[in-house]
């Protein structure tokens, strides 16, 4: 299913979502009438659009009055040239649904159980930051000792308390699974960024990484979502902001578009994106690939941790809904990246260097 099939369904939970070029070359999502400007450029970007710029919100975007409202990407665009000028891009989590070639969905739930990891602690400890969804108190994981460390952030299952689980609850949950699953002594930091539908955008998932930088050394950083561009480069703020951890392996998935089309974060040159393959092997059918792909994992039919609404809980405020736990079996490239962190998280605990680490892991690239 074509990015242009999903926004209507997108749209409800974010009304201002823009789908600029729809199926063209320079199809990407944005947020209707803001733009995120360095800093120090806000004033004078300001100056510049006097006449279009409604406000300045207190993140410090920009924000169009009514009639640019629609056109972030071609404003940003023409100010560019002088001044580090972008649209709000809009990214999507990177599941699909079970079986299927679509963008996203929900995953098989009653599958078999695999057994749950062995309950280790690594000293010194490798730490792995994760931007996701949220990170219920399954069984996995609930009597960790870092699960509590940062505060709870439990997945948000039904935002519209209509008793029908959202699309993207309990990707969070999932992720840290298989992440735990093969580096069982790892301790996570989790950052809400998704929403239960699988959505969030540049200006959230930069204030996340000022957040995991403010808190202190992080050895790995792990992004499941990420977004297309108009230019096809990088968002200037993700770009600024992942520059700011010169010591950290930074792993993300490479997305489900079947594309070769660059998705960032993943494809900047720091970053490590990860593709997805299937059981033989070859890189699966959804997943994205290309030049700037640096690593492949298993990622279809994964089976690990996973946390479902409760029937007959309607009416029942977001993130407090009645729930159960199990395990799911899902696919897609954000199922893939947390099985290659893993795997870069037990050479670090080996006494690797990130740059080691990086160097001496078999990055295992895609059979097209």
């Amino acid at each position: 299913m074509r990015l242009s099939e999903w926004v209507s369904r997108w749209q409800w939970r974010m009304p201002d979502l823009v789908l600029h070029d729809p199926d063209g070359p320079r199809e990407c999502l944005v947020r209707a009438g803001q733009l995120v400007v360095e800093p120090d450029a806000v004033q004078p970007v300001c100056q510049e659009l006097r006449r279009w710029v409604d406000r300045i919100d207190p993140s410090g975007r920009i924000m169009l009055r009514a009639e640019l409202r629609e056109r972030p990407v071609e404003v940003a665009a023409d100010v560019n040239s002088r001044w580090r000028v972008a649209p709000n891009h809009v990214h999507i989590a990177g599941p699909i649904m079970h079986g299927t070639p679509t963008w996203i969905g929900g995953p098989e739930i009653d599958v078999p159980a695999p057994r749950p990891p062995a309950p280790e602690t690594w000293d010194p400890p490798v730490t792995v930051a994760v931007l996701d969804t949220g990170l219920d108190p399954h069984p996995w994981f609930a009597g960790r000792s870092w699960f509590t460390e940062w505060g709870l952030q439990p997945e948000v299952l039904d935002h519209d308390v209509d008793g029908n689980p959202d699309w993207q609850g309990g990707h969070g949950t999932f992720v840290a699974g298989v992440l735990i699953s093969k580096a069982p002594g790892v301790t996570i930091r989790h950052h809400r960024v998704l929403s239960s539908m699988g959505l969030t955008d540049d200006t959230t998932v930069a204030a996340a990484l000022r957040t995991i930088r403010a808190k202190g050394h992080i050895d790995i950083i792990l992004l499941t979502s990420g977004c297309y561009t108009a230019d096809n480069q990088c968002p200037p703020i993700l770009a600024h902001e992942l520059a700011q951890f010169p010591d950290t392996v930074i792993v993300a998935a490479a997305g489900n578009g079947g594309s070769s089309r660059p998705f960032w974060p993943a494809a900047l040159e720091a970053v490590i994106a990860v593709a997805a393959s299937d059981q033989t092997g070859t890189i699966a059918g959804f997943s994205n690939r290309g030049p700037w792909v640096n690593a492949t994992a298993p990622g279809v039919d994964i089976t690990s941790s996973y946390v479902r609404l409760k029937t007959g809980t309607e009416g029942v405020a977001p993130g407090t809904e009645a729930r159960e736990y199990g395990t799911a079996r899902w696919s897609g490239t954000s199922f893939a990246a947390p099985a290659i962190a893993a795997d870069l998280a037990k050479l670090l605990h080996s006494g690797h260097t990130p740059a080691e680490a990086i160097d001496s892991h078999s990055l295992g690239q895609p059979t097209l």
